[in-house]
């Protein structure tokens, strides 16, 4: 009898006893287990890898840095793997954003973030507290980001943790202004804060897309009645939408921006919120009691920050958005032909990420089709993990046209097995 791991996984249910394979190595799209099987990473490791497994300069970044400082306290200290990589940020990102905080999950970005937009108001003694967001959104499984997020299975056993916010509709085709009227009404109240958001794609929520110029009135929304708009770009960030930023498609700058996920080219966890001026500046004072009040024990730890750095460099010197293009042409080709031959539905795409809606009674995330499907990759070599009747791709963007091959065969032979 094989012993018990004592490992409690994450959105596992260990009572169902399926197998969890066990990775020894991996290098670009490619996991190797254990037992000798080489899956196809379709999904990035849930959406973190963007140049691929174990890429050379991050890694080395990575060594090189471990053996000179391993580990600050970075309250009132610096070391110069997190000085670089803010000016670095500064550099590449919008210049209306101009200070960087660091911090070390998407999670813990939107928290840092959220209280930064509270800290604003408060700073400048307007009673503004309210948040709101958008239905179907997801942004973390801490209590701040349950908050903000989708109320439903997910939560329901935490709900009284949870305080209370406003939520406009999705912007569904057709009812795109119904979300704007929304928003404006939720704005014009005078204890409205902050309207957070998830850019172009809701990612947990089903892989729910809606245009750039929704994007940008929406932000203008937010603009003209002087309430704080915050970019989630966790997921959307570091080039899945076909830009670096999704906030670009639309035109628009947020006041603070969440980043996370392939800051570090997925090789590390560590995050960043980045803020405009005038949110600094609220926090900016002689008085003690005005300065912003969070913390982490490993905020900028100078390894990860390193590996952030030899990430900066790939998008510098290397034709990042050329491999992007070429791989969202692919998926595009690859999906076509999938719904031509399967009960697929609602196919939408926004730069490498691509989702299509497998046609059964029961849809959302606890579809019964989708341990089926997701059983079915496995048996193929193949790592994907549907959203309940959903079923996306996300892979690095250094994935073979051999690989992406492998990934549309095993898509197609579990879609004609399980319907």
């Amino acid at each position: 009898m094989t012993e018990r791991s004592p490992v409690w996984h994450p959105f596992h249910q260990h009572g169902l006893g399926e197998d969890i394979p066990l990775v020894e190595r991996a290098e670009g799209a490619i996991l190797h287990t254990a037992d000798g099987r080489q899956v196809v990473d379709a999904i990035s490791s849930w959406w973190v890898t963007t140049h691929g497994h174990n890429h050379p300069r991050i890694i080395e970044a990575i060594q090189a840095q471990a053996a000179k400082l391993d580990q600050l306290i970075f309250a009132g200290w610096t070391h110069q793997p997190a000085e670089d990589l803010a000016r670095g940020l500064t550099a590449i990102m919008p210049p209306e954003l101009k200070h960087v905080f660091f911090s070390d999950s998407g999670s813990t970005a939107v928290e840092v973030a959220l209280k930064m937009a509270l800290g604003f108001w408060a700073n400048r003694g307007e009673a503004r507290h309210r948040i709101v967001v958008m239905e179907h959104s997801y942004h973390g499984d801490t209590i701040g980001t349950m908050s903000v997020g989708e109320r439903g299975i997910f939560n329901r056993a935490y709900s009284p943790l949870l305080f209370d916010v406003e939520t406009i509709p999705f912007p569904h085709v057709g009812r795109e202004q119904a979300t704007l009227d929304a928003l404006h009404a939720a704005c014009k109240r005078g204890d409205t804060a902050a309207f957070i958001v998830e850019p172009l794609v809701l990612g947990a929520g089903g892989m729910l897309t809606y245009p750039a110029t929704v994007l940008r009135r929406l932000r203008e929304t937010c603009a003209s009645h002087d309430v704080l708009f915050i970019a989630d770009e966790v997921m959307t960030g570091w080039g899945r939408t076909g830009t670096l930023l999704a906030c670009e498609q639309a035109g628009v700058v947020p006041d603070i921006l969440c980043l996370a996920k392939g800051l570090t080219g997925g090789s590390m966890p560590l995050a960043v919120t980045m803020a405009t001026a005038p949110i600094y500046d609220a926090h900016y004072s002689t008085d003690r009691a005005k300065m912003f009040f969070h913390s982490s024990s490993f905020t900028a730890n100078p390894i990860a920050c390193a590996a952030a750095n030899a990430n900066l460099a790939i998008w510098r010197e290397e034709p990042v958005m050329e491999r992007i293009a070429t791989l969202a042409e692919a998926e595009a080709i690859g999906f076509a032909k999938l719904a031509e031959r399967h009960s697929l539905t609602n196919l939408r795409q926004c730069g490498t990420i691509i989702a299509a809606d497998v046609v059964v009674p029961d849809e959302g995330y606890l579809s019964e089709i989708g341990p089926r499907l997701k059983a079915g990759f496995f048996a193929r070599d193949i790592l994907l993990r549907p959203l309940g009747n959903t079923v996306y791709l996300m892979p690095p963007y250094s994935i073979t046209d051999a690989e992406l091959v492998r990934v549309f065969s095993a898509i197609d032979e579990t879609l004609a097995e399980v319907l």
